[in-house]
């Protein structure tokens, strides 16, 4: 395998008001600065999905990648796009994490990548069934992304309706003092967010 990290940032962000969240502050550094350090020793290369004006992200030194399909399509666009270039640079496949989960696992990639399977999916136990799953946390074979723009073409925008098309598996974390999938979508998310911070800092 040669692993891509995609973040995806190509979200609206209307829970937290608009505009980019992923650069709001957590303990004093932009909420995208946290992701990239978890991700950058897990991966062999890493890509920023986000759209718009990618010179609000030169600080941060990472190729931007927008939707390669017109028109808001979800995380769905953003995970093909980590294909397209994936699959222009020589990439077996993508790792995709959410760029407002600061907290996601040391270890993803690592047991995401145990299995033969197209797409694995990190899994939640302790959380509600119908929250169990995180499906923008997956390891995606980049074969797929064909078949992926025809289904986005054809109208799909659910993550798991395309990935319960494929051969896939769930792999399952357990939430110790926190939720490592815990994500920041409102302003009280940022405030606990701070406080999980302070609890690993002290």
């Amino acid at each position: 395998m040669k692993i891509l990290g995609v973040i995806l940032a190509g979200g609206l962000s209307t829970r937290m008001g608009g505009g980019d969240k992923s650069l709001l502050p957590l303990d004093g550094t932009p909420l995208l600065r946290h992701v990239i350090i978890r991700i950058t020793p897990q991966v062999d290369g890493r890509l920023l999905n986000a759209n718009g004006d990618a010179r609000r992200f030169g600080a941060f030194s990472l190729p931007i990648a927008p939707d390669s399909i017109d028109g808001y399509a979800g995380p769905l666009a953003g995970i093909l796009a980590g294909m397209d270039y994936a699959d222009y640079h020589g990439f077996t496949h993508i790792q995709t994490v959410a760029a407002d989960t600061p907290f996601f696992p040391t270890d993803l990639v690592q047991r995401l990548s145990e299995g033969a399977h197209q797409i694995n999916i990190a899994r939640d136990d302790n959380a509600n069934e119908k929250f169990a799953l995180h499906p923008t946390f997956g390891l995606w074979d980049v074969t797929l992304r064909d078949e992926l723009r025809a289904s986005i073409n054809d109208g799909m925008r659910k993550v798991m309706g395309f990935v319960k098309q494929q051969d896939w598996r769930g792999v399952t974390w357990e939430t110790t003092d926190y939720d490592p999938f815990f994500n920041v979508n409102t302003p009280a998310d940022m405030a606990q967010a701070e406080l999980i911070i302070q609890g690993m800092n002290k």
